[in-house]
This record gives C-alpha cells, structure tokens and sequence, in this order.
C-alpha cells in the first residue's frame, strides 16, 4: 500500500466498517520499509526461507520501523477519517508472549520469534471503549528479549484469540491464482495440496498458512484480497460475490 490514496481509502474502509458496528483490529507488516531503513544505515539485508535474518542492530531498526513509522502513518490515516486509532506494540499489556524461532538446518535467524501466547485483554478494552487497534508485529521473550515475528502470522494467532468472525490478508495480488486464473474459494485440505504441489508458494504461503491457522481454530473465513484495488475491504465484505480468494473449513 505505498499510493497516497489507496491508504486513505484503505483508512475510510475501516472507519465505516466501525460505524456499522463492526469490531475491526489492523495488524500490519513493514518488510520493505525495514529494508529500506537498515540499507540506509549501512546494515546487511538477508533473507532465509522467507524470512529476515535478525540481529540486535537490525531489530532495533525494524522495531523503530514498525512500531514507530509504519504504525504512527497507518493511526495518522484513520484518526483523519474520524477514526479513533491507538497504536500497540505486542510488548504492550503482555500482547504478544514470543521465543526464538527453532533454528532449521543449523541456520540462527537471530532475534526471529515465534508466537508462543496471545493475551488480548489490551485489545479487548480498547475495542469496548470505541478505539481501534493497530497492532506491530513485535513479540516479548518473558527473557525481556524482544522478536521480529511474521505479520501475517501475528495476526492470524490475533484473529484466533479474539474469537473473530472473519480475517483479511490484504496483498499486492488478485488471491490464490492457478494457472493464472483466480481460485475464488479454497476448503482447508484443497489449500493444504496446493501448499504440497508448490502451486502456493513464495510470500502466498505465510498467508494461506496463517489462514489455514485461523479457519482450523474457529475463524469462519480468511480472505485474501488485493489492496491494490480502491476500497478492496469494502468490496469484499459488501458484494455479492466479494473478491479475492476464500479460505473456508
């Protein structure tokens, strides 16, 4: 979402959606951005598997990113458009409890985390008193020691702890393509053979897991849509046939 407009209709969207009642919490990533940061203070980018290669240098440049930038711009749109956005960090009201991410193959991706518990009592208080929460994807170790954990999965264990009724993935592309063609709906176990067969694949992947994560633990739908589209969350939820790719049990 780097045009001007699609970040304030993005912002508009969600505003409305909390005008008719509804309960919306935004999680959101960065990676680009973070990049982009520690580039320009002369700091390696490297990448494994999909994911960032951590150190504390780097964490303390990607915290400042998500938490600080990325978070302040994305409340400074909604909070525009009438909406009472307030900015959380998982460090904050012990949100998001994290480990190190279990080394595969011998690699240390360093201060990468894995969600070991969500507590969403912080968000639960927000979402009663008329706020709407944007959430950075940052984990505290009970060591003290802070992680860089994946947006999509943030906010799927998110969804999953609020009990959600729905969960969107908004990306830069149509949904779950085969062939170049749009698959509008996906079963758990379909999504799951796609995964096997490499027909979902690079930074699909994380989004379809983090779906399959939600549908399998009571969330009714995933969604993943193009944010590229003007209103594309109105679009979705407000059409007959919605948009984008369903994920369904």
């Amino acid at each position: 979402m780097i045009e001007e407009h699609l970040k304030n209709d993005f912002a508009q969207d969600i505003v409305l959606l909390q005008s008719l009642g509804m309960l919306p919490v935004i999680v959101h990533g960065g990676g680009p951005e973070v990049s982009k940061a520690m580039e320009r203070l002369g700091q390696k980018v490297s990448f494994i598997d999909g994911l960032r290669v951590t150190s504390s240098e780097n964490m303390k440049v990607a915290e400042m990113v998500l938490s600080g930038t990325i978070n302040k711009e994305i409340i400074t749109h909604l909070n525009t458009f009438g909406g009472k956005a307030v900015g959380v960090s998982g460090k904050d009201g012990h949100l998001i409890e994290a480990i190190k991410k279990p080394q595969k193959s011998g690699i240390d991706l360093g201060f990468v985390g894995e969600i070991k518990n969500v507590n969403p009592e912080l968000l639960l208080v927000l979402l009663k008193q008329g706020f709407l929460p944007v959430v950075s994807p940052i984990g505290l170790g009970k060591d003290g020691i802070t992680y860089n954990i994946n947006a999509d999965t943030t906010a799927s264990r998110i969804a999953v702890s609020l009990a959600a009724h729905k969960i969107i993935f908004m990306t830069d592309v149509d949904g779950v393509l085969k062939k170049g063609k749009l698959i509008a709906q996906l079963t758990a176990s379909e999504a799951e053979k796609l995964i096997q067969q490499k027909v979902i694949s690079g930074g699909m992947a994380p989004k379809i897991e983090a779906g399959l994560f939600c549908v399998n633990n009571g969330v009714e739908s995933a969604q993943i849509i193009n944010g590229t589209d003007s209103h594309s969350v109105i679009a979705e939820l407000f059409t007959d046939k919605g948009i984008g790719t369903k994920i369904v049990l």
